[in-house]
Protein backbone atom coordinates (compact mmCIF):
# COMPACT_ATOMS: atom_id res chain seq x y z
CA UNK A 1 0.00 0.00 0.00
CA UNK A 2 1.12 3.22 -0.90
CA UNK A 3 2.14 5.64 1.91
CA UNK A 4 1.48 9.51 2.56
CA UNK A 5 4.36 12.03 3.98
CA UNK A 6 3.28 14.50 5.76
CA UNK A 7 5.00 17.73 5.34
CA UNK A 8 4.96 20.77 7.74
CA UNK A 9 5.00 23.98 6.65
CA UNK A 10 4.72 27.45 7.85
CA UNK A 11 4.27 30.14 5.44
CA UNK A 12 7.54 31.79 4.91
CA UNK A 13 6.95 35.69 6.52
CA UNK A 14 9.49 37.12 8.77
CA UNK A 15 8.51 36.73 12.28
CA UNK A 16 6.18 33.94 11.82
CA UNK A 17 8.95 30.93 10.70
CA UNK A 18 12.10 30.00 11.74
CA UNK A 19 12.26 32.90 15.18
CA UNK A 20 14.69 31.22 16.66
CA UNK A 21 17.43 31.05 13.68
CA UNK A 22 15.79 34.73 12.82
CA UNK A 23 17.37 35.86 16.24
CA UNK A 24 21.07 34.48 14.68
CA UNK A 25 21.00 35.56 11.47
CA UNK A 26 17.68 38.05 10.79
CA UNK A 27 14.18 37.72 10.73
CA UNK A 28 14.10 38.37 7.19
CA UNK A 29 16.99 35.90 6.24
CA UNK A 30 15.21 33.24 8.25
CA UNK A 31 12.05 33.53 6.35
CA UNK A 32 13.98 33.42 3.40
CA UNK A 33 15.92 30.50 4.05
CA UNK A 34 13.00 28.32 4.77
CA UNK A 35 11.29 29.15 2.00
CA UNK A 36 13.91 28.36 0.33
CA UNK A 37 15.01 25.24 1.76
CA UNK A 38 11.20 23.74 1.67
CA UNK A 39 11.23 24.41 -2.48
CA UNK A 40 14.27 22.32 -2.69
CA UNK A 41 13.20 19.69 -0.37
CA UNK A 42 9.60 19.12 -2.16
CA UNK A 43 11.70 18.79 -5.02
CA UNK A 44 13.83 16.59 -3.76
CA UNK A 45 11.03 14.34 -2.03
CA UNK A 46 9.01 13.79 -5.10
CA UNK A 47 8.89 9.75 -5.49
CA UNK A 48 5.96 7.69 -6.64
CA UNK A 49 6.50 5.30 -3.68
CA UNK A 50 4.52 8.01 -1.53
CA UNK A 51 2.08 10.86 -1.78
CA UNK A 52 2.86 14.11 -0.49
CA UNK A 53 0.70 16.38 1.81
CA UNK A 54 1.37 19.90 3.09
CA UNK A 55 -0.26 20.82 5.94
CA UNK A 56 -0.02 24.00 6.02
CA UNK A 57 -0.29 27.20 8.78
CA UNK A 58 -1.85 29.18 9.34
CA UNK A 59 -4.75 27.47 8.34
CA UNK A 60 -6.84 30.00 5.90
CA UNK A 61 -3.51 31.90 4.39
CA UNK A 62 -1.52 28.49 4.04
CA UNK A 63 -4.51 27.06 2.13
CA UNK A 64 -4.73 29.78 -0.36
CA UNK A 65 -0.56 30.64 -0.55
CA UNK A 66 0.75 30.66 -4.19
CA UNK A 67 4.49 29.99 -1.76
CA UNK A 68 4.23 26.39 -2.27
CA UNK A 69 4.36 24.88 -5.95
CA UNK A 70 1.21 23.62 -7.07
CA UNK A 71 0.69 19.80 -7.43
CA UNK A 72 0.27 19.04 -3.68
CA UNK A 73 -2.47 18.41 -1.71
CA UNK A 74 -2.95 20.98 1.56
CA UNK A 75 -4.49 20.84 4.56
CA UNK A 76 -5.01 23.15 7.34
CA UNK A 77 -3.03 22.05 10.46
CA UNK A 78 -6.19 23.67 12.76
CA UNK A 79 -5.07 24.80 16.62
CA UNK A 80 -2.92 23.26 19.25
CA UNK A 81 0.66 22.51 20.28
CA UNK A 82 2.83 21.14 17.98
CA UNK A 83 1.90 17.40 19.22
CA UNK A 84 -1.83 18.03 18.52
CA UNK A 85 -1.48 19.17 15.28
CA UNK A 86 1.01 16.83 13.67
CA UNK A 87 -1.86 13.67 15.58
CA UNK A 88 -4.46 15.43 13.74
CA UNK A 89 -2.18 15.73 10.52
CA UNK A 90 -1.34 11.86 10.85
CA UNK A 91 -4.81 11.07 11.74
CA UNK A 92 -6.32 12.74 8.59
CA UNK A 93 -4.49 10.88 5.70
CA UNK A 94 -5.72 8.10 3.70
CA UNK A 95 -5.59 4.81 4.90
CA UNK A 96 -2.02 3.09 5.05
CA UNK A 97 1.18 4.11 6.68
CA UNK A 98 2.08 7.82 6.76
CA UNK A 99 5.08 9.75 7.91
CA UNK A 100 5.16 13.46 9.08
CA UNK A 101 8.48 15.42 8.97
CA UNK A 102 9.42 19.47 9.36
CA UNK A 103 10.86 21.24 6.10
CA UNK A 104 13.79 22.43 7.61
CA UNK A 105 16.00 19.20 7.64
CA UNK A 106 18.49 20.11 4.74
CA UNK A 107 19.88 16.49 4.81
CA UNK A 108 16.91 14.76 4.01
CA UNK A 109 17.17 12.37 0.90
CA UNK A 110 14.51 9.96 -0.56
CA UNK A 111 16.70 7.06 0.89
CA UNK A 112 15.58 8.45 4.31
CA UNK A 113 11.74 8.38 3.38
CA UNK A 114 11.74 5.05 1.98
CA UNK A 115 13.91 3.90 5.28
CA UNK A 116 11.17 5.42 6.84
CA UNK A 117 8.00 3.63 5.47
CA UNK A 118 10.38 0.45 5.38
CA UNK A 119 10.12 0.26 9.09
CA UNK A 120 7.06 0.78 8.99
CA UNK A 121 6.95 -3.19 7.39
CA UNK A 122 7.32 -5.01 10.53
CA UNK A 123 7.15 -2.00 13.15
CA UNK A 124 4.00 -0.28 14.73
CA UNK A 125 5.75 3.48 14.44
CA UNK A 126 9.35 5.23 13.49
CA UNK A 127 10.88 7.97 14.73
CA UNK A 128 13.95 10.04 13.09
CA UNK A 129 15.63 10.99 15.95
CA UNK A 130 17.88 14.83 15.97
CA UNK A 131 21.02 14.95 17.56
CA UNK A 132 19.60 18.04 20.24
CA UNK A 133 17.20 15.17 21.33
CA UNK A 134 13.92 15.31 19.49
CA UNK A 135 12.96 13.88 16.12
CA UNK A 136 12.81 14.92 12.53
CA UNK A 137 10.25 12.16 11.36
CA UNK A 138 7.64 10.11 13.40
CA UNK A 139 5.36 7.17 11.66
CA UNK A 140 2.60 5.15 11.65
CA UNK A 141 2.00 2.15 10.40
CA UNK A 142 -1.89 2.38 11.22
CA UNK A 143 -2.03 6.50 11.94
CA UNK A 144 -5.88 5.98 12.07
CA UNK A 145 -5.33 4.01 15.53
CA UNK A 146 -3.16 6.78 17.40
CA UNK A 147 -3.69 6.22 21.27
CA UNK A 148 -5.57 8.66 23.08
CA UNK A 149 -2.22 10.02 24.49
CA UNK A 150 -0.42 10.55 21.45
CA UNK A 151 1.66 12.99 22.50
CA UNK A 152 -0.09 14.48 25.26
CA UNK A 153 2.62 15.84 27.96
CA UNK A 154 5.66 15.78 25.67
CA UNK A 155 7.97 18.74 26.56
CA UNK A 156 8.62 20.23 23.07
CA UNK A 157 11.85 22.04 21.71
CA UNK A 158 13.37 20.16 25.11
CA UNK A 159 16.68 17.33 24.56
CA UNK A 160 12.98 15.09 26.03
CA UNK A 161 11.10 15.42 23.22
CA UNK A 162 11.64 12.02 21.57
CA UNK A 163 12.17 10.34 24.92
CA UNK A 164 8.73 11.78 26.19
CA UNK A 165 7.02 10.87 22.45
CA UNK A 166 8.15 7.26 22.60
CA UNK A 167 6.41 7.11 25.76
CA UNK A 168 2.80 8.13 24.67
CA UNK A 169 3.35 4.77 22.51
CA UNK A 170 2.82 2.15 24.85
CA UNK A 171 3.02 -1.63 23.12
CA UNK A 172 3.97 -0.03 20.10
CA UNK A 173 6.71 -1.49 18.16
CA UNK A 174 8.82 1.49 17.73
CA UNK A 175 11.81 1.64 15.25
CA UNK A 176 14.71 4.25 14.57
CA UNK A 177 16.09 5.46 11.86
CA UNK A 178 19.09 7.76 10.41
CA UNK A 179 19.83 10.77 12.89
CA UNK A 180 19.49 14.23 11.24
CA UNK A 181 19.68 17.73 12.24
CA UNK A 182 16.97 20.17 12.10
CA UNK A 183 17.60 23.78 11.59
CA UNK A 184 16.89 25.82 14.90
CA UNK A 185 19.77 27.85 15.07
CA UNK A 186 22.79 29.64 13.34
CA UNK A 187 24.84 26.68 14.13
CA UNK A 188 22.33 23.81 12.73
CA UNK A 189 23.12 25.63 8.72
CA UNK A 190 24.60 23.37 6.20
CA UNK A 191 28.06 24.43 6.18
CA UNK A 192 28.61 25.42 2.07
Amino acid sequence: MKGTLIIMVKEPRPGRVKTRLGRDIGLTASAWWFRHQTRHLLRRLLDPRWDIVLAVSPDREGMQSRVWPRGFSRMPQGTGDLGARMARMLGRVQPGPACLIGADIPDITRTHIAQGFAALGNHDAVFGPAPDGGFWLVGLKHPHRQPPQFFKNVRWSSEDALADSIVTLPDHRIARIATLRDVDTMDDLPMT
